[in-house]
């Protein structure tokens, strides 16, 4: 398989001591993002931790990109949160069925060379969606920080609550928070780099735990799950409940693959070797059903994790294997000490990393673009915050398609060529009426589609039926491969506007698949079988031949009372 051809080499002994320092960096690191992802997605924190190990080491040898670690992202964990996976009989497996499924939809799109499409999705939804998307981690982590539950319905409305009753957080638990956020934005300044980021979480849960001993109880990961000193086993998807999570899991495959796309592009392979966005697809959706099957939580491609080991120094995708070991390690002999970390400094952190993932020179930079796409970006980050995350996804997936149809459609323009008397051609606007008696070359500029039709036919000079002397309209298709329907539509309506005025319709085309559509829609019979030339490598040529018989046509005496105005002098 063409997916598969860049397997695993030997291990090269020159390259191994740079990828285990790497590996173990990201090692070190994933174990407190594994848990606060699972925290917010709302699930277990060990299926998080789950999904981190088992996605990452089962699309190590599978990717095209040397360093794209799979793991849980925010974006994928709020999808995962907004699921209602507790109204299933069995929510923890319906979670494993939900990260198997994804990497299954995942698969599809990676077998079916899917990664193209990915180009179609604009900035302006993309800014939208990211931005929500970090407001939404923060909003969502506000319960865990301060020791504040709400009861609202949303993310927003449990803020606003949370505003109203500020006497209600629990001392104990903002301390241990702010501590947590205090320390990572100092130590990740000092030789600990992204390290600072698990001392800090171990600084903020040993304030818990003095806390504790004084008699102000914070919540820890124990708390809420049981920590056992093993790994998991195997447990299958549940097919019952597959029509219940197919929509989450479409939701959460673009996503992930969205943010894959983006590490392909970004994240340089050793020795400059290109990526391959479509067989990256196919590494994470096997990383995701190898997460699902041992008990993790959704993964896709992680800009954050990927940077983080190629900034770390490694050289192969063996540094990758290597923080899977590290995970596990920490799984087998230190279960106890993962039991003791605080929810409210795992909060911190999702708060720090969504602040920091805010671009406001992109949002910027959308909003210099023009008012339609600063409209699109503030619909798909209104509907990101106050709908389900996979519903948000889908609309603006939806956002997208429409913002590509509209943009390409009035792309179009229509210009006019003039032929000088010394041989030469000048584009000028065209005229607003056909003119008696001149013989008038057009050439449409952008993309003739469907949606474009009604902008092409705007744009083609009017045709005044009572318009005495004969003139003649080319229109020159060259590089248009294909005509729609809707198209062929306008040409066939202008072509008899023309004829009832007693002028003509002709056309230039560069291929033959082009004129057998215009002859099987009609246009050879309504316009002469002599009315559309089909031009080849010499550029202008079969215009100017279209241009010199058309003159003629014109120059020729005018046809007789009932013959056809279609037909040639």
């Amino acid at each position: 398989m063409p997916f598969l051809k860049h397997g695993p080499r030997g291990i090269d002994r020159r390259t191994v001591g740079h990828d285990a320092v790497a590996g173990v960096v990201l090692g070190v690191e994933s174990v407190p993002d594994g848990l606060a992802l699972g925290l917010l997605a709302g699930v277990n924190p060990l299926s998080g931790l789950y999904g981190y190990l088992f996605g990452m080491v089962g699309a190590a040898f599978v990717t095209s990109t040397t360093f794209m670690a799979v793991q849980a992202t925010g974006a994928m964990s709020l999808v995962v949160a907004d699921t209602d996976l507790g109204s299933r009989e069995d929510p923890e497996r319906a979670l494993f069925t939900l990260a198997v499924l994804t990497g299954v939809v995942m698969l599809a799109a990676g077998f079916c060379r899917l990664g193209a499409l990915l180009r179609f999705v604009p900035t302006a939804v993309m800014t939208g969606f990211v931005t929500a998307v970090a407001i939404n981690i923060v909003l969502g982590q506000l319960a865990n920080f301060t020791g504040y539950r709400s009861t609202a319905d949303n993310r927003v409305l449990r803020t606003v609550d949370l505003v109203l009753h500020p006497l209600q957080m629990h001392a104990g638990t903002l301390a241990v928070g702010a501590v947590t956020v205090g320390g990572i934005l100092v130590l990740q300044r000092t030789r600990l780099g992204s390290l600072g980021l698990v001392v800090a979480i171990a600084l903020g849960s040993a304030l818990a735990a003095v806390l504790d001993a004084a008699g102000s109880s914070v919540l820890l990961v124990g708390d809420i799950a049981d920590v056992p000193n093993a790994l998991p086993g195997v447990v299958l998807p549940d097919l019952g409940d597959v029509p219940f999570l197919l929509l989450p899991a479409v939701s959460l495959a673009f996503v992930g693959l969205v943010q894959g796309a983006a590490i392909s592009a970004g994240i340089p392979n050793p020795g400059g070797r290109p990526s391959d966005v479509s067989r990256d697809f196919v590494g994470q959706g096997v990383g995701g059903v190898v997460a699902g099957l041992f008990q993790g939580m959704p993964v896709g491609g992680s800009m954050s994790a990927s940077a983080l080991v190629a900034a770390s120094g490694a050289r192969t995708r063996l540094s990758l294997v290597f923080a899977g070991g590290v995970m596990a390690v920490t799984i087998l002999l230190l279960a106890d000490v993962v039991a003791l970390v605080a929810m409210p400094a795992l909060a911190a952190l999702l708060i720090v990393v969504a602040i920091g993932s805010l671009k406001p020179a992109q949002i910027v930079s959308v909003s210099r673009t023009g008012p339609l796409q600063v409209a699109v970006m503030a619909v798909t980050f209104g509907l990101t915050l106050v709908v389900p995350l996979q519903y948000a996804v889908l609309i603006g997936v939806g956002l997208a398609v429409i913002l590509f149809v509209a943009e390409q459609s009035n792309r179009l323009t229509v210009r006019q060529v003039e032929v000088l008397p010394d041989g030469r051609w000048k584009e000028v606007d065209p005229d607003e009426e056909v003119r008696p008696g001149a013989v008038t070359v057009l050439q449409p500029y952008g993309s003739l589609f469907f949606a474009s039709a009604p902008v092409f036919r705007s744009q083609l000079p009017r045709v005044d039926p009572g318009t005495s002397g004969r003139a003649v309209v080319i229109i020159r298709l060259r590089g248009v491969e294909a005509l729609g329907v809707s198209v062929i539509d306008v040409l066939r309506r202008y072509g008899g506007e023309l004829q009832e005025a007693g002028s003509r319709l002709v056309l230039v085309v560069s291929s033959e698949r082009v004129r057998h559509q215009l002859e099987g829609e009609g246009l050879s019979d309504l316009l002469g079988r002599d009315a559309i030339y089909v031009g080849d490598e010499w550029v202008g040529a079969t215009s100017r031949r279209a241009h010199e018989d058309a003159e003629q046509w014109v120059a020729a005496a005018p046809p007789r009372e009932g013959s056809g105005p279609a037909d040639p002098a």
